[in-house]
């Protein structure tokens, strides 16, 4: 029976034999404490060789890989392998953690190493791509991430020397890295003539940018730069694997057993060979070294540590040891002295000393060791082989007695008998042997009863049976010595067993899981004296169970440490140790029994923290000790929040079912309707599964939520107002400490929590990401500057957020049953608790990971339930209730004890100045002093203790009390029943809100002619509400079964309610009282009619398909209407009573004849001429257009007509309110849509005037009563709907230009498949010596620092001439024709700045010198300028790019100083092909970015970090400009293809609103192509068709019409004084030009015209100055205009359109032509730099050649044409047309 819970006996680990020396290196070094860290399995240890003595760290939870130490040498960075690897920084000094850093890494965590000072740490991943990351660890942030190397990197360093460099090497590289911004763009180092190309195996780094790196060979390659400068060969004579520098210089250790030192130079000091010592052997490989001042730190590949002191370096010191590669199988136990003996793979027997922790004999075998065990005198020692031998040793001086080989197969298990008489010998062929040991091992007997290999073997007490375990899970008995089987099963029943190692057996079934039929426990012994069992798996786990353990799924305590499979477990012989020996980690384990008794005095030592917890959770007994769930709970637990479709879906699903919708979207499609409704009040409180969600705000205003509503309820003017950020239920909601601000939080399916105000509603700040399916716990912290939130996934993921920035500062898995609170420690910010089912934990923060220690209940009480919980007066107290009604008080993490408050579960705790009050299932609220040593005083809430001026009536005496919240002088109670109610200090009660209880919510009908309402829900209740300003439920009123529908009679006397057992009654409207009710069917009663006029007729419609017509005067059944083929969802009378509409679950739409209920069939076009009385009906063509695009997902379950027939308000399944015009007819009705109700809106109702609507949530339980507002009276009031499904069809606008921008694809230079495959590095980024006379001569005009300098890549077997030095001086045009506001001023106008290919060019307008920036690696497409004064010249480029893997190929964006060149930060970025939109925030640390991606993702940056703030998919078609409003850091608009979007940061969450354009008739939404700001709010865009559009907010309110005939390219906001430029495509005339100067409302303005001489100017591209307007256009020119005399001056030249192919230098003079696709040939001068001529040809041309005098041009023509111009004129000479092809090369002959 005991077996129920875990042994109160403790295991610590004392000691661990062993070092992982094998497939890892660097991982051994002195701390600062002069201990020694390393690590092995899945434990760091650090080993303190004054005292001998060991310390572990236990944070990981698998193999730990890789080891790096601070600089301060006191904190220690650990990675391990596994799915999900984590690195762990922890202190070798408390061994505490003190960060984690996980979620990046897959497969493992292959190097580490800290930077400099110590604040970065960079990691290395075993993932194909070898990742590379940097992180913040302090912060547990990742800064920085990219693919490493195709191949293994073996190791990674800092260059200590340089801010920002790292260095890597591995498989054939080593790469020099620098990290700029979020990038970390990567160099390949060189090897050239220097060395062979060959494994690099690690490295250090020195000054003067040179790197050290050891090589498989055995050399030293020295690196400078980039580039191999020298080799020092043979170094070592095969491998160097590590390399350690410290003050005095460099150490090196390789795979020749040998360590070198050099000096700082690296001229070698001395050599130690660790072979030739008198503790080497051959063989012997350096894996790790340490050098600090005069001692030497060495592991070897065979798992031990020596120390060297310097200056006695022929004596190395021996200081661990441990098995070497190979499994390790065998383990026996001395039986009268403190010795463990070890038997492995590697075939060496090992002896160790328990008491003084050290080896003291070792031998080596001829052949692998499987097994061991050691006579009972402790004189002999029996080894198994894997050859299937066995060999007996003298355990005195380890000297053979006799060597057998019997069997093939391997020997898995030995045993000697109790009496040491015989040797039974386990064999993997299924046999036992019995040996006789005094007959020198004389085969006495055999055992044959298995089928599968031996795996255990136990004899008994008398030594007269044998008990075996087999491979298939058997256990069979033999008598002994002959081994005749035993099948008689009372023979063994008294057999009292010697030992117990047999996993099979009644006695340790509860080792194994209830349903496992799996053998994965590998070794177990049992210790009879203590009653305590100890197993071993192949999990790595070793477990504690009671001993016997009868029932399957004991309770056990489990310990980690051993990565993989432990393979065997034994108990010393005293019972004071367990040792455990690793398969795969070679390492033994000696763990401290700690008993019962022991343990009591120990308790003030805390629970050692780890990551997975030593206790008995994952057990999986019956729950027998545990006290039955409350029911409540209980109900709560079987929630799931999971929902079929999430709003998150929605996109997606439209997306799939956009083909369906252009079939059906032919016929012109109704606007929406001009009419809107504002939702106004609710009706109900979420009580039910939730809890604490009920606070006073600031002003006393009271906060909760309902359904996806957070209200704000002002209880003086009996008001609401709402917030309706969420869109699908509110699960939890905190209070700021401030009591301004709320959290809540919702389901769904990447669920967020929201921030707002409760002043102004609105959102400051949305956090998502990191949970799914639904967020069910928030907490503000003291300061409220953080938030915990946790999860409803599987392992209830527990976040901690900065939620002012949006960031994610830690995340664990809280627990895999429910967690229902979580709390921030008030005084500590880092702590918190959470608690749930059986759950208790006390967290503190670790970086990015947070470590959490369970509660420690000691003798006190059971584990329980936790349903609240709150600190105390201390960081170290904290109280939570129970389920049981009981009060915990915790100090630290121990229960100190328990006080009973409530009958049944304390929900909700509340901790005030003195004291704290409670409140629990049986509908008290407590109040308690400060230690919960007395109850102050009670509250019952009765209906007795009533207040007069409550807005409703309670439901039931002691309702269960779910939220309690004090302030103002009152008490705010929540309940599950869904009531507010606030109680007076004094005792009454006032009832403030109240909705529905816990069911659905279906039936609703509105009074004829009063303001008021009848629901009847689930919950078995019917009630009338006030929809008056009075708000309240006026009556309410028990019913024998839940109902589903109900309806007034026309004279509003009567009211009929339909039940759901099939019955339904009529009762007076006033009283409820019942007038008459009848039982007519099986089925839940669908819905219920009278018939209009003096309601003759009742017609009810139930699930079993039929209606039945009842005279209401008779009470008799006057019909029964069938043919439906499903259950009937509506019903409708027409107005004369005569006909009734019928809409069935199968959508049909039937129309019956009443009173006998005939079937009728009517034409569809005859519906709509019958008057109808009411109109609810889903179904035929008059509401055709109300089904949504995903009409398969999801249902519209209700509709209602206005009486005026004018407006169709809808509710479905998403929990959308709509409303359409109506009829809506053809597919796909514009709407209207309004979201609050969470899931499926069940009914919707008109009240009698039209003045308001009424809507039920059917899961939701809330009654929402929204204001209709006609459509003159709108407010200037945002009005908060979506416009409909799909956009609309009508065109957007067409020009040629903007067609071609959108369709244009970008090549990516990384991925047009070059003729010749380009390796190395862009010349511009090489570097090399200058030589001298480059270092005297720069060009005189470049203003920029020298270049960087070039370097030839190898062309092996190519002679090498030294190329001259290229350096960029001059560069012709402009991009401007598929790019805008591309140009800018820069230093009040003497600069310009703009791009071309993949430069950025920097142009005094003076001079004509231009200055380069190089820095981009492909094609600019944007660029913009920092205008804050902070930022001054500070310019941002975004470039195409490949896939976004975040390699040095992915788009990125160059942040830049316009006058030094100087990069200062790149943001690499997940836009996949390019990024097309750049725009700085008003203070000019943010950075928005727009993508070509197919989503068009717009991010935000923190450019100076490289921190991605905030990113969303923009829109699913081009975007073209996206840009910050001048005077915000939060606010944005973007523009692009029928799109205008009005953006809002809120912390990390992008939140935009549509520009809505019904306010203006006829107004469409254009394709919008350029955006500019004025004050208040507005907003201008320029569209396709020449308008412009002028917003206030998101609202249209004019357009500004034909402000240039063709498309509005580019628009310029002057911050100085408001006035915009705006540039378009236009024929230049008389009066228009296609510049505009306007003013600051766009009312009047000032045309400029471009003197070009082209046909049509196209503006691309404007920017104002002092007096003077830049502009770019398509033609790729740049032209300065005069704001005053409208002078035009053309700065820049270039090809319009692209290839340009053919290009010709003159042959005497600094001249040259190009000739392009545009159709013309340009002759430009080099040393004026500017164009000379340009003829235009009218073709394609694509070569041109000058004669060899000069004085004549030849072009040949894509169409095959060639032409001659003569040179003094460029002018046409001849035309002869050779071919019909194309003309690609000529060449003028001499002499011609």
């Amino acid at each position: 029976m005991a077996a129920r819970s875990a042994p109160s006996c403790h295991l610590r680990l004392e000691w661990v034999y062993g070092y992982r020396g094998h497939q890892c290196r660097n991982n051994l070094y002195y701390t600062a404490a002069k201990e020694i860290v390393y690590f092995v399995a899945g434990v760091g240890v650090v080993y303190s060789p004054r005292e001998h003595r060991q310390k572990f760290y236990r944070g990981h939870s698998d193999d730990i890989i890789s080891l790096a130490l601070h600089p301060e040498r006191v904190l220690v960075a650990t990675g391990q392998v596994g799915k999900e690897p984590y690195i762990c920084v922890w202190d070798s000094y408390t061994v505490q953690t003190i960060s984690i850093l996980k979620d990046v890494h897959t497969h493992g965590i292959a190097c580490l190493a800290f930077d400099l000072d110590g604040q970065r740490l960079v990691s290395v991943g075993l993932d194909s791509k070898n990742a590379v990351c940097v992180w913040d660890w302090k912060r547990g942030k990742m800064l920085s991430m990219a693919p490493g190397h195709t191949d293994r990197i073996f190791d990674i360093s800092w260059d200590l020397y340089q801010p920002n460099k790292l260095v890597s090497c591995g498989v054939k590289h080593i790469k020099f890295w620098s990290l700029c911004g979020n990038a970390l763009t990567p160099k390949r180092g060189v090897f050239g003539k220097t060395g062979d190309l060959q494994t690099i195996l690690c490295l250090a780094c020195a000054r003067d940018e040179l790197t050290y790196s050891g090589a498989l060979n055995g050399d030293i390659y020295v690196w400078k730069g980039i580039n191999l400068i020298r080799t020092i060969q043979g170094a070592h004579t095969a491998g160097i694997f590590s390399m350690n520098a410290c003050e005095e210089g460099f150490a090196t250790g390789g795979r020749d057993g040998c360590i070198r030192l050099w000096d700082l130079t690296f001229k070698p000091i001395t050599v130690i060979d660790l072979r030739e010592t008198d503790q080497g052997y051959k063989g012997l490989s350096v894996r790790s070294v340490c050098w600090r001042g005069d001692h030497i730190l060495v592991g070897t590949q065979d798992s031990e540590i020596f120390e060297i002191v310097v200056h006695e370096r022929n004596k190395p010191f021996l200081i661990m040891q441990g098995h070497c590669e190979g499994e390790l199988w065998a383990l026996a136990i001395h039986p009268t002295k403190p010795l463990a003996v070890t038997g492995s793979d590697d075939r060496s027997v090992r002896i160790w000393s328990l008491v003084d922790h050290a080896l003291i004999a070792r031998c080596n075998m001829e052949e692998p060791i499987r097994c061991a065990a050691v006579n009972v005198d402790g004189i002999h020692l029996a080894l198994g082989m894997k050859d299937g031998s066995f060999t007996v040793l003298r355990v005195r001086d380890m000297t053979e007695v006799v060597h057998i080989k019997d069997r093939k197969e391997a020997i898995h298990e030995l045993k000697y008998s109790p009496d040491g008489t015989y040797l039974a010998v386990g064999c993997n062929d299924s046999s036992v042997d019995i040996y006789g040991v005094a007959q020198r091992y004389k085969k006495f007997g055999e055992c044959v009863g298995s089928l599968s290999f031996i795996t255990h073997l136990d004899w008994s007490s008398d030594s007269r049976y044998l008990q075996t375990n087999d491979g298939n899970g058997k256990r069979l008995f033999y008598r002994m010595p002959g081994g005749k089987e035993v099948t008689n099963k009372d023979e063994i029943k008294g057999v009292h067993w010697a030992s117990w190692t047999c996993v099979s057996g009644l006695e340790v079934n509860g080792i194994w899981p209830k349903y496992s039929d799996i053998n994965d426990i590998n070794s177990v012994d049992g210790n009879y004296i203590g009653q305590v069992l100890v197993t071993a798996d192949d999990y790595g786990i070793i477990k504690l169970f009671r001993y016997p353990c009868l029932r399957k799924g004991a309770k056990f305590k489990k310990y980690i440490g051993h990565s993989a499979h432990v393979t065997n477990v034994r108990w010393s012989h005293d019972y004071q140790w367990v040792i455990s020996i690793g398969g795969a980690d070679h390492s033994v384990f000696q763990w401290k029994f700690i008993t019962e008794r022991k343990l009591k005095d120990t308790l003030h030592i805390a629970p050692q923290e780890s990551l997975a917890d030593s206790n008995s959770d994952e057990s999986d007994s019956d729950l027998s000790d545990v006290p039955e769930l409350d029911s409540e709970i209980e109900q709560e637990t079987q929630l799931t929040y999971r929902r079929q479709v999430y709003k998150e879906d929605l996109p997606q699903l439209k997306e799939q079912c956009k083909e369906k919708q252009k079939s059906g979207t032919s016929k012109r499609r109704e606007w929406a309707p001009g009419n809107s409704i504002r939702l106004h009040f609710v009706h109900g409180y979420r009580g039910y599964d939730c809890r604490s969600n009920l606070f006073y705000t600031q002003i006393g205003e009271i906060v909760y939520h309902v359904a996806a509503v957070g209200v704000i309820y002002n209880r003086q003017q009996n008001t609401q107002r709402f917030y309706l950020g969420h869109d699908d239920d509110i699960l939890c909601l905190a209070l700021h400490p401030l009591k301004d601000y709320v959290a809540t939080g919702q389901v769904g399916r990447d669920p967020s929590i929201h921030i707002w105000d409760t002043e102004t509603i609105k959102p400051l700040s949305i956090l998502k990401g990191y949970h799914q399916y639904g967020v069910c716990a928030v907490d503000f912290s003291a300061d409220g500057k953080r938030l915990a939130s946790v999860g409803i996934d599987d392992g209830h993921t527990i976040v901690l957020w900065d939620w002012k920035k949006g960031e994610k500062l830690s995340i664990a898995r809280g627990s895999k049953d429910k967690i229902f609170v979580v709390k921030m420690n008030p005084y500590v910010p880092d702590k918190l608790i959470t608690a749930g089912i059986k759950h208790m934990k006390f967290w503190r923060r670790a970086g990015g990971g947070l470590i959490g220690r369970k509660g420690y209940i000691g003798t006190l009480g059971k584990n329980d339930t936790m349903m609240c919980a709150v600190y105390g007066w201390t960081e170290e107290m904290a109280f939570s209730g129970t389920s049981t009604g009981d009060v915990c008080i915790w100090r630290d993490v121990f229960l100190v004890k328990t006080v009973k408050a409530h009958d049944g579960p304390v929900f909700s705790m509340h901790a005030l100045e003195k004291g704290f009050v409670t409140g629990g299932k049986d509908g008290v609220v407590a109040l308690w002093d400060d230690s919960f040593e007395r109850c102050l005083k009670t509250y019952a809430i009765k209906r007795a203790a009533l207040a007069p001026g409550s807005k409703g009536l309670l439901l039931e005496d002691n309702p269960s009390i779910r939220a309690i919240s004090l302030g103002h002088g009152h008490i705010l109670v929540g309940t599950k029943n869904g009531e507010i109610l606030e109680v007076d200090k004094s005792g009454p009660v006032t009832l403030l809100v109240q909705g529905h209880m816990e069911g659905e919510v279906w039936g609703l009908a509105t009074h004829p002619y009063l303001p008021i309402c009848a629901t009847v829900s689930d919950d078995k209740t019917l009630r009338i509400w006030d929809l008056s300003p009075s708000h309240c439920m006026l009556a309410v009123r028990k019913l024998k079964k839940g109902g589903r529908c109900c309806c007034f009679s026309p004279d509003g006397k009567a009211l009929a309610v339909g039940l759901n057992d099939g019955s339904f009654l009529m009762a007076n409207a006033d009283t409820l009282e019942d007038l008459v009710s009848f039982h007519h069917r099986k089925d839940i009663i669908s819905d219920i009619r009278f018939s209009p006029g003096s309601g003759k007729y009742l017609a009810v419609a139930s699930h079993d398909s039929f209606i039945d017509i009842y005279n209401v005067m008779s009470s008799k059944r006057v019909g029964i209407c069938k043919g439906a083929t499903s259950y009937i969802t509506h019903i409708d009378w027409d107005i004369r009573g005569k006909l009734l509409q019928v809409n069935t679950g199968a959508k049909e739409q039937l129309f019956f004849e009443a009173p006998r209920g005939k079937k009728q069939t009517i034409p569809s076009v005859e519906v709509e001429k019958i008057g109808w009385a009411s109109w609810t009906s889903v179904l035929g063509l008059c509401c055709e257009g109300i089904w949504p695009v995903i009409g398969e997902v999801t249902d519209v379950t209700a509709s209602c007509l206005t009486s005026d027939k004018m407006i169709l308000a809808t509710g479905d399944d998403l929990g959308f309110v709509k409303l359409f015009r109506y009829p809506a007819k053809g597919k796909f009705g514009k709407f209207k849509r309004y979201v609050a109700h969470s899931t499926h809106v069940t009914n919707v109702r008109w009240t009698y005037d039209d003045s308001m609507l009424v809507t039920l949530g059917g899961a939701d339980m809330s009654l929402m009563v929204w204001t209709n507002e006609m459509e003159g009276y709108r407010e200037k009031r945002p009005c908060d709907s979506e416009e409909s499904d799909i956009d609309s069809e009508e065109d957007g606008g067409y020009d040629s230009d903007v067609t071609r921008e959108n369709e244009i694809s970008y090549t990516i230079r990384a991925l047009s498949t070059n003729i010749r495959p380009m390796f190395g590095i862009k010349p511009h980024l090489q570097q090399k010596e200058p030589s001298v006379d480059e270092r005297g001569s720069r060009p005189p005009v470049s203003r920029a620092p020298p270049q960087p300098e070039k370097l030839q890549t190898n062309n092996v077997g190519k002679k090498k001439r030294p190329i001259e030095d290229l350096v960029l001086e001059l560069v012709f045009g402009y991009r401007g024709r598929d790019c805008r506001n591309n140009v800018h001023y820069l230093n009040d106008g003497d600069d310009i700045i703009y791009h071309a290919a993949s430069v950025g060019i920097l142009h005094n307008v003076a001079t004509g010198t231009q200055s380069f920036y190089q820095e981009h690696n492909d094609d600019i497409l944007c660029l913009t300028v920092n205008q804050h004064p902070r930022f001054i010249n500070i310019v941002a480029t975004g470039q195409v790019g490949d896939s976004a893997d975040m390699s040095a190929t992915a788009p990125s964006i160059h942040i830049w100083d316009a006058m030094n060149k100087q990069t200062l930060s790149i943001l690499r970025c997940y836009h996949s092909k390019g990024v097309c939109s750049v725009s700085f925030s008003a203070t000019g640390k943010l950075l928005l970015s727009v993508g070509l991606d197919p989503e068009h993702t717009i991010t935000i940056w923190r450019w100076q970090e490289g921190a991605k703030i905030a990113s969303r998919a923009g829109h699913n078609q081009r975007i073209f400009v996206a840009e910050f409003r001048p005077d915000s850091d939060s606010q944005f608009v973007s523009v692009g293809v029928k799109h205008v979007k009005f953006w809002t940061l809120a912390g990390r969450a992008l939140l935009s609103k549509k520009g809505l354009l019904s306010t203006l008739e006829d107004a469409r939404m254009q394709t919008m192509l350029a955006v500019a700001f004025g004050a208040n709010n507005l907003t201008f865009t320029g569209t396709i068709s020449g308008d412009v559009c002028v917003w206030k907010d998101h609202i249209l309110c004019r357009i500004v019409a034909r402000a240039h005939n063709g498309p509005v390219f580019a628009m310029y906001t002057t911050l100085r004084d408001g006035l915009i430029v705006t540039g378009g495509k236009e024929r230049p005339s008389k009066e228009g030009g296609a510049v505009k100067l306007w003013d600051q409302e766009l009312r009047r303005c000032r045309a400029f015209r471009l003197e070009t001489g082209q046909v049509t100017d196209c503006v691309r591209s404007v920017c104002r100055g002092k007096g003077k307007i830049l502009v770019g256009t398509r033609n790729a020119e740049i032209i300065e205009v005069g704001e005053k005399n409208a002078a035009c001056n053309i700065l820049v030249n270039g090809h319009v359109d692209g290839p340009i192919w053919g290009l010709a230098t003159h042959p005497s003079r600094d001249f040259f032509l190009s000739a392009a696709e545009d159709g013309t040939v340009r002759l430009w001068d080099i040393a004026d730099k500017k164009m000379l001529n340009k003829v235009n040809l009218g073709h394609a041309a694509r070569t041109v050649c000058y004669s060899p005098e000069g004085d004549m041009v030849a072009i040949g023509m894509k169409n095959g044409e060639f032409i001659i111009l003569l040179n003094q004129l460029l002018q046409r000479h001849s035309k002869l047309c050779h071919s019909n092809g194309l003309l690609c090369r000529q060449q003028v002959s001499p002499d011609l």
